[in-house]
């Protein structure tokens, strides 16, 4: 048995920015990782072909580079560089031409104003409003509830952004968005696909915002990638966390969360008890932390009650291809792109995403795929490309729109589906599978067999829709990462503000377990 300050459950990007806020403050703080590697859902490796390193989960982060949780860690002391594609981010049509979003706005405006006179004009203005509010308004998204000094700084600037209009259009769906501002499609089609990386349909509140989010942050700073891959993010954050004197023991995943009256005071691992003097910080899904790590006996009724509602988001088929060759677009853009959005149009991006909603596999899914040997050629041998590709499917299958995969996502569902992802892109690149050297499909089950916080294929910790935000995340009333159990908090993306790699999480997490401690001992001290 051995005692710390603070034990956190889990070493992805949260538990590590937790962990590191912790041991800034002179915390001794161990983590404990299930799997034998740091990183969680933010890791590379060489399984699909020797030569090239693929990212196991997720690869761009433009939230990490934005966000001031990660930020304040300067990782790039501790060895981080990042990577930038010429373009942030694509989406080709099928007569070959493309939307483009490239870091340099007067390019991205100049590009639309071909495609659509105007459009330019009405894309800067955007970005003009953003340059006001976004910081603001991504610091009051990324800080604890509520986000009184993001909140006060996004009220100062309101008014010169447009006031309630301006309000009302973070509440427009993507597409309405799109339609009142632009007559062309390359806005839409740029909007409407970062939208779509969250689990918001396109004509639903809340779209609009994501959309916009994720397109300005391309705008301003692009969409990064560690060089040498994903794994480089979190092995930095690691190697500053050790640097400081936290410990972490990977190949240990935590069996349960001990509690006594109404306190966790350790946690158990393989027989063994770490206990935490301070804090227990869980990086974990709430559905495993709740009724899972600590029992139902150890909670309030209406947790198990309100978790039984508690969504996930959709499952995930994520693709890896080794290519001899770079992708064999029909018409090269203008400027390679590192993120590449496969969809024939915005309402093919509605229906598939729809499909998906209503428990159908869908039959033209919509891709995001990326170009990582584009991005960073350290990835792979020289004129050859790292591809990936994942696409949405349903938790709940309740049929397949293109009739042919059964839903249970064995190894067959996965090729198939594969297939047809592949089938996809091949639509803008016909001459893909000539290229290809090897090919790698993770099924929902897969990913959760690497990372089980990605439950059936989930990797955003729980629905992105707003019956599930703010103060109703996970659950209405924890909100905040304080748990029913004292000392005990909630630090994964189950938690607000959700997922997306950004660390939020896990330092508010932090930053509520030093102010539960301060609070303790000015009660002591009075």
């Amino acid at each position: 048995m051995t005692t710390h300050d603070a034990v956190v459950i889990g070493a992805g990007p949260n538990g590590l920015v937790s962990a590191n806020r912790l041991v800034d403050a002179g915390w001794d703080v161990l983590v404990l990782e299930a799997q034998d590697t740091v990183g969680g859902a933010v890791r590379s490796d060489q399984e699909v072909h020797p030569d090239f390193t693929h990212d196991t989960f997720s690869a761009f982060y433009p939230l990490a580079v934005a966000s001031a949780p990660i930020r304040s860690l300067q990782l790039e002391k501790f060895g981080l560089e990042w990577a930038h594609a010429p373009a942030v981010l694509g989406h080709p049509r099928p007569d070959g031409s493309w939307a483009l979003l490239h870091r340099d706005v007067d390019i991205t405006a100049e590009l639309m104003d071909r495609q659509h006179p105007g459009d330019g004009a009405a894309w800067r203005d955007l970005h003009a409003i953003w340059q006001r509010m976004g910081p603001s308004l991504t610091s009051a998204l990324t800080s604890p509830l509520p986000p009184v000094r993001a909140g006060l700084g996004m009220l100062a600037r309101v008014r010169s952004a447009g006031g309630l209009s301006f309000v009302r259009m973070l509440l427009e769906p993507a597409i309405t968005m799109s339609q009142k501002r632009f007559g062309g499609d390359a806005p839409a089609l740029l909007l409407s696909g970062n939208a779509a990386h969250a689990d918001i349909p396109l004509d639903a509140a809340g779209s609009g915002l994501m959309g916009l989010l994720l397109a300005m942050l391309g705008q301003t700073v692009g969409f990064p990638s560690p060089v040498g891959g994903a794994g480089q993010l979190t092995a930095a954050m690691a190697r500053r966390l050790e640097s400081k004197g936290g410990t972490i023991r990977t190949g240990a995943p935590v069996d349960s969360v001990v509690v006594k009256n109404g306190c966790a005071v350790g946690v158990t691992s393989g027989g063994e008890e770490f206990q935490a003097r301070r804090a227990v910080v869980a990086d974990v899904s709430a559905k495993h932390l709740y009724g899972g790590l600590v029992r139902w006996e150890d909670l309030p009724a209406r947790v198990r009650r309100d978790m039984q509602a508690f969504d996930l988001d959709p499952g995930t088929v994520k693709v890896d291809w080794a290519l001899s060759a770079p992708v064999p677009w029909t018409g090269p853009p203008e400027y390679a792109a590192g993120t590449v959005h496969i969809a024939e149009s915005v309402q093919a991006m509605v229906t598939a995403l729809g499909q998906v909603e209503a428990g159908q596999i869908p039959a033209d899914p919509f891709l995001l795929t990326g170009q990582m040997s584009t991005t960073d050629p350290t990835r792979s041998p020289a004129g050859t490309e790292a591809l990936w590709a994942y696409s949405h499917v349903p938790q709940v299958v309740r049929g397949d729109a293109g009739d042919e995969i059964k839903g249970v996502w064995d190894a067959d569902d996965c090729e198939r589906f594969a297939d047809r992802m592949q089938a996809q892109i091949e639509r803008f690149a016909p001459d893909l599978a000539s290229r290809i050297l090897s090919r790698r499909v993770l099924g929902p089950h897969q990913l959760e067999q690497r990372d089980a916080n990605l439950i059936g294929g989930a990797i955003n910790g729980g629905t992105a829709a707003l019956h599930q935000q703010l103060i109703f995340r996970p659950v209405p009333g924890l909100g905040r990462a304080n748990t029913p159990v004292r000392r005990l908090y909630l630090g994964s993306a189950s938690a607000h503000p959700g997922g997306g790699v950004h660390g939020a999480p896990g330092m508010n997490a932090a930053r509520a377990a030093l102010a539960d401690v301060r609070l303790e001992a000015l009660k002591v001290w009075r």
